[in-house]
């Protein structure tokens, strides 16, 4: 009898209360309602998480566990829902991001937030990045302030890219010739004695 107790609890691990079929079917629904979900909530939550979306994922991914597994709690069960997410992942990966088109709509298009040095507000709003984020992330990439930033460009992937302001050849040539007037003068009161007073 005590060597039928582990056995039992061996299989009962192992055992499917729910057919194979549909637990693949469930986890396949849940990643497409997912992708959909994430597609519509917005680009700013792959781009900069703030503590408010990281509480969201992590009651989102608990909540639809139980919508993947069903009544199940076994290893098995366990094991061919992943199994499942994963192929499935893969296949959506490799054949149908081959269709541009529906690439594009997957993962929409990158989003101008500043352009010419100016922040463009209405887009920072549809797309819920405050200006303090954009500004942090300014700072990782070494931008000392938005001023030297010409344009920056939230991409579908969720990253923030920044290009730095390249002068003008006039805002060029005027920066030259105030740093020769600078060396200039410094020559000329170098020799000129200091006049008595």
């Amino acid at each position: 009898m005590d060597h039928w107790l582990p056995m039992q609890s061996l299989t009962d691990m192992f055992a499917l209360p729910v057919p194979i079929v549909e637990k693949i079917l469930r986890a396949i629904v849940v990643y497409i309602f997912l992708i959909f979900a994430l597609k519509f909530w917005g680009k700013r939550v792959m781009a900069q998480l703030n503590p408010f979306d990281l509480v969201v994922l992590l009651i989102l991914s608990n909540t639809v566990q139980n919508a993947i597994i069903g009544n199940d709690n076994s290893v098995s069960g366990g094991l061919i829902g992943a199994v499942a997410l994963l192929l499935f992942n893969n296949f959506v990966v490799r054949r149908l991001y081959g269709h541009a088109r529906l690439e594009k709509w997957v993962e929409g298009k990158p989003d101008l937030l500043i352009e010419h040095g100016k922040l463009r507000e209405e887009i920072l709003k549809r797309d819920g990045v405050s200006k303090h984020e954009v500004v942090m992330a300014a700072h990782k990439q070494g931008f000392d302030s938005l001023n030297d930033v010409e344009k920056a460009v939230l991409a579908p992937g969720g990253g923030l890219w920044f290009f730095r302001h390249t002068p003008t050849t006039d805002e060029s040539r005027q920066t030259e010739l105030l740093a020769r007037l600078d060396r200039i003068e410094k020559l000329i009161s170098a020799r000129t004695p200091p006049v008595a007073g």
